[in-house]
């Protein structure tokens, strides 16, 4: 274990020294270095002397100088990092990576009722889908009941309702919870839902040790790009704690946070701010998990992350790529952990939201097959890709058909999976790795600078480094300096209308009308008890709060009743002004 003062220094002049150093003979790389310049100036300059991109800067999504080409010249240790599966997992977490096994097929999918999105997930299933992966509206997501009023309008229209432990029971009626793993896109209420879930395994005598699957619960991210939160920071970092512990000792195979770097993405970060601020909120649970009394070789298996894929394509892998040996080496050199299982980062991807068009939404099938082919050669677990239609509204089955289409066509019928990452080597590939690496690195330097990420968060720092970089690439984007095709070239005065669905106010009244039976119906001096005790839980730092959110989930206490506790003892959470 290093020392851990300065330690994000020491890897930056590390990484510096590198790129000076290279581990190639220093004759071999003069000839190289006399080559390029003797190329440059006989070959290269006379040709795009009177060329269009005689004077342009081309440069990544993260501001990279891109060059014309790149050698063995560019690339510090190339020799290093040869093999998938051995540490830093630069080039793959397993040695045969989709030989093996190939990534789970997790379409996102929820909308309307709890019995609409069943009925889409048994869809799915049928088409070859190999994971659930649930999506939430917007009440179940801020812990509102179907008939708060601030839930009006909103019942279904992004996502599944979940209003009780009566909905996730329906959601997954007649789906083999034993035998598929199940990702629930859920943040500030991840506790509740993470108990409604083993619930329903209760009820179908299904183990809870054995429930496989995802909860994402990164309430960091929430303050730094979605917004989807409900108590300050503090009191939302006890209660993963509390998940943290009851899940290691509870429910072992369950995934119990997914560090979320695609809302960052989406909320308008480059490449290297998405590396970085996901692994600095990965480090900050691990000391989360610590100052809990676990083993870091314990739990950090159970720590996945989901990351955004782009139309950047090589920038993409290498970020990916750079993840892992980030990860692995962090967790080796600062936080002294030896055994491999616990090295290896493990993530999900979905392909970007942001960079689907409602003009010519077609295009979108295209732009999706890319992001996923740059998962895949990044060497996702697990990935889901958007609908073409995802920009005018929620998928219909067709859309979401093609979508998971283009994965089963990406592994079946390409070749890529043939190779474990068949890009490793690649000169510009390797180079784009070493200096998304490096630009994470300066951000962590910065993050423990200003106190560590809950006080970037407090102060408004990370929430402002991305709010900027959304603005200048919108301006790249309305200055056509980025092109967009089909918005700022390529565009149709027209736009032929598509099919799409639509989730009509019958929703809402539905699941009204279901809370009102289940409320009539439960024991409610039970609800009070345990909400009671609950409550007294949440006043006592040193009790883990999942046992009683248990009992309460399992005497139908409401989402929205059990949030409630959670804001009249902890407060809620305002943003601070960062402009």
């Amino acid at each position: 274990m290093q020392e851990t003062k300065n330690y994000w220094k020491v890897k930056i002049n590390e990484i510096t020294e590198k790129k000076s150093t290279n581990q190639d003979s220093e004759d071999q790389l003069k000839q190289i270095k006399d080559r390029i310049k003797k190329w440059e100036k006989d070959v290269l300059e006379p040709w795009t002397d009177n060329s269009a991109d005689h004077n342009k800067i081309y440069q990544t999504t993260s501001d990279i100088n891109v060059k014309n080409t790149y050698t063995m010249a560019d690339v510090d240790n190339l020799s290093q990092n040869l093999f998938p599966g051995d540490f830093p997992y630069t080039r793959g977490p397993y040695p045969n990576m989709y030989r093996g096994k190939k990534w789970t097929m997790r379409m996102f999918s929820g909308f309307g009722t709890p019995e609409d999105t069943n009925k889409r997930l048994k869809y799915l299933i049928e088409n070859g889908q190999t994971g659930l992966s649930i999506a939430f509206d917007m009440p179940t997501l801020y812990g509102y009941d179907a008939d708060n009023k601030r839930s009006i309008g909103e019942v279904g229209k992004c996502g599944c309702n979940i209003s009780s432990l009566k909905d996730m029971e329906i959601l997954f009626n007649e789906i083999p919870l034993r035998d598929v793993s199940t990702s629930m896109t859920i943040n500030a209420p991840a506790s509740i839902l993470t108990a409604m879930y083993a619930s329903v395994a209760i009820k179908n005598n299904i183990p809870i040790n054995e429930l496989r699957g995802t909860v994402q619960t990164d309430i960091l991210k929430e303050y730094i790009a979605q917004k989807e939160w409900t108590y300050p920071p503090k009191n939302h970092m006890r209660i993963i704690r509390d998940m943290m512990e009851y899940c290691t000792k509870e429910m072992p195979k369950w995934n119990y946070i997914s560090i979320s770097g695609y809302h960052i993405r989406e909320a308008g970060s480059n490449a290297v701010q998405e590396l970085a601020f996901t692994l600095a909120n990965g480090f900050t649970y691990l000391e989360l998990g610590k100052q809990a009394g676990l083993k870091i070789e314990e739990f950090a298996p159970r720590l996945s992350f989901f990351f955004n894929s782009t139309m950047n394509f090589f920038e993409e892998i290498a970020k990916f790529r750079a993840a892992r040996r980030i990860w692995a080496t962090v967790l080796k050199e600062k936080y002294g952990v030896e055994d491999n299982k616990a090295l290896i980062l493990r993530f999900h991807t979905q392909t970007s939201g942001a960079s689907l068009t409602w003009q010519q939404p077609m295009n979108n099938i295209v732009r999706t097959a890319i992001e996923a082919l740059a998962a895949v050669l990044g060497g996702t677990q697990s990935l889901h890709t958007n609908s073409y239609d995802e920009a005018w509204a929620l998928p219909t089955e067709e859309a979401v058909k093609v979508a998971l289409r283009t994965q089963q066509i990406i592994a079946e019928e390409t070749g890529v999976t043939s190779t474990v990452d068949p890009l490793g080597g690649s000169y510009y590939l390797e180079c784009l790795t070493n200096e998304l690496e490096e630009g994470a690195y300066r951000y962590f330097d910065k993050i423990e600078e200003i106190g560590g990420v809950i006080n970037a968060i407090e102060e408004g720092y990370l929430q402002k480094e991305i709010a900027e970089t959304a603005y200048r690439n919108q301006l790249q984007i309305e200055k056509e300096k980025e092109i967009i095709v089909g918005v700022n070239k390529y565009n149709e005065t027209e736009e032929k209308p598509i099919k799409i669905l639509k989730v009509d106010d019958k929703a809402q009244e539905i699941q009204i009308e279901r809370l009102k039976k289940i409320k009539n119906e439960r024991n409610n001096d039970k609800v009070k008890e345990t909400l009671a005790n609950l409550r007294r839980t949440y006043e006592n730092d040193e009790k883990n709060c999942m046992y009683d959110t248990l009992k309460a989930v399992q005497a139908y206490a409401t989402l929205q009743e059990i949030v409630d506790v959670g804001r009249d003892v902890f407060g809620e959470w305002k943003e601070p002004q960062i402009f």
